[in-house]
């Protein structure tokens, strides 16, 4: 067994041909609950469910999950046995063995769906979590989900419109993204509660100005619009951005840490044209799937910021950072002061 894409879950699906073991993780969270719910639905059958299609906590015992794996099925071929995050990191060493010599036994009339739709997998937990993929790759079936391309979005986005009678061109379908972000759950939310509308007011399309009226900009949208406004020298636009973020209760420390974010794309973009690379030369490198959204807005802005301005930019977003975790000004005097700095040493008339 080894690690798996979808199109092949899918065919263990159709066919009816499972493995003894699927581990599902991965950063796009919607798709990993999908594929749970499919396997576990179809794997446990449909003969009395209550008994052949068995769900856990993560925080079970493992001894209480080799009881319910190793139990038969209930007047059927074979059964389910799911566990939802299973906690990895407070377990001791002792139940950890324990949980590898399970895996390593599984018998053929279950199957182990093992799926972590929240648990963290990074930090501290990076190291145990890669040894864990590694054991479950040589048991069973290991499929992470990984976040769509852009691309891939706006067709299932325009897929999902028209299963509720609704044509969903790509202008409208482009601002969704470009206001919700790319994470598919909401997504998916916004093209239902867009069809209903447009539904309802007896249209067919959902419109630009539907999804300008309708749908609420991210914290990080309202700040790709922040900077998108400081690099064009727009004073009013900016401090109004600020001041809607400020009415939202968002963090000061999380948004400097978004515009910082920007700066680097920004950056990352630059050294690359320097290098002689294109603007998407930075997908290779960093976390940009399903973002490449923010590649093509870095080299846009970067057609009015020279590179020593972004240079500036960056150090005094570093040190608006320090002051506020370090002095005691009001953090809206210092985001202020540092949106004016930014304005400033974008404009013209800055000593370059």
């Amino acid at each position: 067994m080894a690690r798996i894409e979808e199109a092949e879950l899918k065919r263990h699906l159709t066919q009816g041909a499972f493995a003894s073991l699927y581990v599902l993780a991965g950063e796009e969270k919607y798709l990993v609950k999908r594929a749970a719910r499919q396997l576990i639905d179809k794997a446990g059958g449909s003969l009395f469910p209550e008994f052949n299609r068995n769900e856990l906590d993560g925080a079970c015992t493992i001894d209480s999950l080799a009881d319910a794996v190793e139990a038969l099925p209930f007047m059927a071929e074979h059964k389910c046995v799911a566990v939802q995050d299973l906690d990895l990191w407070d377990r001791s060493q002792g139940e950890l063995d324990k949980l590898d010599q399970l895996l390593e036994n599984l018998p053929g009339t279950t199957t182990l769906v093992l799926w972590f739709p929240t648990a963290g997998t990074g930090g501290k937990a990076a190291s145990r979590w890669q040894s864990f993929l590694r054991k479950a790759e040589k048991y069973g079936c290991v499929l992470l989900c990984a976040r769509r391309t852009e691309g891939e979005l706006k067709r299932l986005l325009a897929k999902e419109a028209g299963k509720a009678g609704c044509s969903f061109p790509s202008q409208g379908v482009q601002r969704l993204l470009d206001y919700a972000g790319q994470d598919l759950n909401r997504l998916l939310g916004e093209v239902e509660k867009l069809c209903a509308y447009a539904l309802g007011t007896g249209q067919p399309s959902i419109t630009p100005a539907m999804v300008e009226k309708l749908v609420a900009k991210s914290t990080e949208v309202t700040v790709f619009l922040m900077v998108d406004a400081l690099v064009a020298g727009s004073y009013e636009k900016a401090y109004s951005l600020l001041d809607s973020l400020f009415y939202q209760r968002e963090e000061p420390i999380a948004i400097i840490g978004a515009l910082a974010a920007s700066y680097v794309d920004m950056y990352r973009v630059r050294a690359a044209l320097d290098s002689g690379l294109p603007a998407s030369a930075p997908t290779e490198y960093g976390d940009y799937k399903g973002k490449e959204f923010r590649l093509r807005r870095a080299e846009r802005n970067l057609r009015r910021l020279p590179g020593p301005v972004l240079h500036k930019s960056l150090s005094l977003l570093l040190e608006a950072d320090l002051a506020l975790k370090g002095s005691r000004l009001e953090p809206r005097v210092v985001m202020d002061g540092l949106i004016a700095r930014l304005l400033l040493a974008a404009s013209p008339e800055a000593d370059r």
